[in-house]
């Protein structure tokens, strides 16, 4: 498993939010739904996103931009555009005071705005839910990250806005499938940057020694691994290799260890019926109850209170 496998390992869109937005002049929208991750990208015309803190974005046709939860933002026209609607939790939507809009702004399938052929157009794509697994992902990224059309020429666009209007058996997957795909591209393209800022880890991932102990841990995570059959499969010392991967990582190789296995052991909580002991044995540990123990303390719940949140 490569630097960014890893890093998208578990954000899989399921039932994600997909719409594409058709607006005139003045235009603007609050978002407040606290999803983890969206996706913006400009058809059409322009948009400015501008984050409650922070600077704000001009999208321009053929570009991307990808918000990271919680915080609130506002997409439209101009900065100086009061929010006609508010996408709250749920993707339910309300006017600015609180009255809920009832499908007064739907054109379509998967379709809303105030006008079908709109001056902008905009396809937005949002994860409602988080795995623990993405965790890694959302702290990589900054609140609000932009791809320009001059650096990055999106592939994904006329076939998102083909699909985005169908209606035929399995069309949420599909879209789901998109929408992976959409992120997958352009966090490869943004990390992808000569001044990208990718996380320590991702960066560590082309140190010919640290690299492989990565990729280790990543491909195995149920190997009873310790420091020194790690070194020995990278050709240093136990010494050498501490070293070099706190300095390149930012923490010890055991911590990283521990890390990606509770993530992985969260996110199959979450997607899957398996028994806590068999969760245990897939991602190294050798009791339920030592992965109960080891998951409370990082977490401050119990798999089981995490599984029913989830």
């Amino acid at each position: 498993m490569d630097a960014l496998a890893g890093l998208l390992e578990g954000p899989r869109a399921r039932g994600a939010l997909m719409i594409r937005a058709c607006f005139d002049p003045p235009w603007c929208v609050r978002v407040e739904d606290r999803a983890p991750l969206t996706v913006m990208l400009m058809v059409r015309g322009e948009a400015w996103v501008t984050p409650d803190a922070g600077e704000r974005l001009l999208l321009r046709a053929g570009d991307l931009a990808i918000a990271r939860g919680p915080d609130p933002y506002t997409c439209g026209d101009d900065p100086a555009t009061a929010p006609q609607a508010v996408i709250l939790p749920g993707a339910q939507c309300s006017y600015p005071d609180g009255r809920p809009l009832n499908g007064s702004m739907d054109l379509g399938l998967r379709t809303w705005g105030d006008r079908l052929d709109g001056s902008a157009v905009v396809l937005i794509g949002t994860y409602l839910c988080d795995g623990e697994v993405s965790g890694r992902l959302l702290d990589a990224l900054p609140p609000l990250l932009s791809l320009p059309s001059e650096v990055w020429q999106c592939p994904l666009t006329p076939l998102i806005m083909e699909e985005i209007v169908r209606d035929e058996p399995g069309q949420e997957v599909v879209l789901d499938r998109l929408l992976d795909l959409l992120v997958i591209a352009a966090l490869r393209a943004w990390f992808a940057r000569p001044d990208a800022e990718a996380p320590a880890w991702y960066a560590a991932m082309a140190d010919p020694v640290v690299g492989r102990v990565l990729k280790l841990l990543q491909d195995d995570p149920a190997h009873p691994w310790t420091v020194a059959s790690l070194a020995a499969k990278a050709g240093v010392s136990r010494a050498a290799l501490a070293r070099r991967f706190r300095d390149l990582v930012g923490e010890p190789p055991m911590a990283y260890l521990t890390g990606w296995r509770l993530a992985l052991a969260a996110d199959r909580l979450r997607d899957s019926d398996d028994t806590l002991d068999a969760i245990a044995r897939q991602v190294g540990y050798g009791t339920a109850f030592a992965l109960s123990s080891a998951f409370k303390r990082v977490y401050g719940v119990s798999p089981q209170e995490h599984r029913r949140a989830a």
